[in-house]
């Protein structure tokens, strides 16, 4: 599976786009698309600078990189909406918070339900619940970058 054209403009929107980097809200330094060293190349760094050329390449890259591993790491058939919202988590998330979460071991276990309520257990710092409500109602289907509420019931 790839991320769909509209999944990756929702991550797109939900990520933001900053030329210069900056620590975000927990600390991590930040550049792009919400890129982090972590993700891989290229390492950010203080001062760093880049172009919005350079960002959406970076994006791209990291796009690929959080798709191999979702393709990877779950052993469950997904929806396209699952997927996507899949990747967005793991992008925000990171690999290493990816691996060791409820919500894969849910997800897995074949517990979609439950996966996506672990989703939103993942809502600190506070700024960061808008987009895990996004991302749990793009998980039932719904295409929204922030949402102010969770996806209301269970399809």
């Amino acid at each position: 599976m790839s991320l769909s054209a509209k999944g990756f403009d929702t991550l797109h929107e939900r990520e933001g786009l900053e030329l210069e980097a900056y620590l975000d809200s927990t600390g991590t330094l930040t550049v792009g698309l919400g890129h982090t060293s972590a993700a891989g190349p290229p390492e950010v760094y203080e001062g760093m600078v880049i172009t919005e050329a350079e960002a959406e390449e970076i994006f791209h890259r990291d796009c690929q990189t959080f798709r191999d591993e979702v393709a990877d790491k779950v052993e469950v058939q997904l929806t396209q909406y699952e997927f996507d919202a899949t990747c967005s988590f793991l992008y925000n998330i990171g690999s290493t918070n990816f691996l060791g979460s409820t919500f894969l071991e849910r997800l897995n276990a074949g517990d979609k339900d439950g996966a996506a309520e672990a989703m939103l257990w993942w809502n600190k710092p506070p700024e960061i619940v808008t987009r895990r409500n996004g991302e749990h109602r793009q998980f039932y289907g719904e295409y929204v970058a922030r949402a102010e509420t969770p996806y209301a019931e269970n399809p």
